[in-house]
């Protein structure tokens, strides 16, 4: 499965150069994150509010072609691995207007609880665990 949105660039999030800064495009990750557990009916916020923490304990991106500022930009993310503590993300940057990739990158996060513990999601949360193996 994998899970498009699209946001346009705001001028804030541009540099003196006239292109978005290179820290924003981890705060896309995250916005195509989100909507990735939306399409799967679930709220982010929830499962923090169950005890589910999900950090990110790596992350990459490679810059391909920037972005400017009012473009509008399409956010695929897909979930590529999921492996006992870990689960692992995988986005794509383009252009609306050409579909031009304008960067790639992954995100890995740890299955953590309030105390910032790794905890045995697939036992625990079995229900999620299988949902999220589907999407695979």
């Amino acid at each position: 499965m994998e899970s498009c949105t699209s946001i346009r660039v705001r001028y804030k999030e541009t540099d003196q150069m006239g292109v978005v800064y290179h820290g924003n495009y981890f705060t896309w990750f995250d916005i195509g994150r989100t909507e990735f557990f939306r399409g799967l009916n679930m709220v982010y916020g929830q499962l923090e509010e169950t005890g589910i923490l999900l950090p990110v304990i790596e992350a990459n991106c490679q810059y391909i072609k920037p972005a400017k500022y009012d473009d509008e930009i399409i956010i695929c993310t897909k979930l590529v691995k999921l492996k006992g503590v870990r689960l692992e993300f995988e986005y794509t940057l383009r252009k609306k207007k050409d579909n031009l990739l304008i960067a790639k990158g992954s995100t890995i996060h740890a299955f953590v609880d309030k105390d910032l513990k790794p905890i045995n999601f697939k036992k625990k949360y079995r229900e999620i665990w299988d949902l999220l193996g589907e999407t695979i």
